[in-house]
């Protein structure tokens, strides 16, 4: 029995003809079984890419064993999203993950994904990969949280003019934007 935190072996968003868009593979050094082994050359990958778009490419069920590993996948538009783990994964925690990416990603897109969008703003997708699985262990599974810690700060209104002020206002107004910026944290 696997008792480890390292639950996800790859990540993958693939395009409606199956074309990589984002994949990224996990299997830290420190793991308990060891460095990845598994596809191990962007050839090996891009081989199991293919054939895991061809078994997933029309909309359907949305986890399967494939190749030995547990693969959860997601249909957006044009894309697919998928969760690769080993074959002894709990596919209800590998799920709610991608679920929880997915969501996320939906809020800050403003439910606009497709290639495009996720290829303009592929720094706030990465950020929610990021925020979602760390390593190859799942940190988040709350879309909204996901979204509030990726999203860009508000453009802040109120400008500050330092020479309409005199010192002491232009003190105040300062050490005001600094208790806000700390509170908020």
């Amino acid at each position: 029995m696997n008792l480890s935190l390292y639950s996800v072996n790859a990540f993958l968003i693939l395009d409606s003809e199956g074309h990589r868009v984002l994949a990224k593979y996990y299997r830290p050094k420190g793991h308990p079984q060891g460095e990845s082994k598994d596809l191990p050359a962007l050839k090996d990958q891009r081989a199991f890419e293919k054939g895991l778009w061809q078994k997933t490419k029309k909309p359907g069920a949305d986890i399967i064993l494939y190749d030995g590993r547990l693969a959860v996948f997601r249909h957006s538009l044009d894309l697919i999203f998928y969760i690769i783990g080993g074959a002894n994964e709990n596919e209800i925690m590998l799920y709610s993950a991608l679920t929880a990416f997915s969501d996320a990603v939906h809020l800050l897109l403003r439910n606009q994904v497709e290639k495009r969008a996720v290829l303009e703003n592929l720094d706030m997708v990465l950020l929610c990969l990021d925020e979602t699985i760390d390593d190859g262990i799942i940190v988040e599974t709350d879309s909204t949280t996901i979204a509030s810690r990726v999203s860009r700060p508000k453009a802040d209104t109120t400008e500050i003019v330092i020479n309409e002020q005199t010192i002491m206002n232009a003190y105040q107004t300062v050490r005001e934007k600094v208790q806000q910026r700390i509170q908020q944290l």
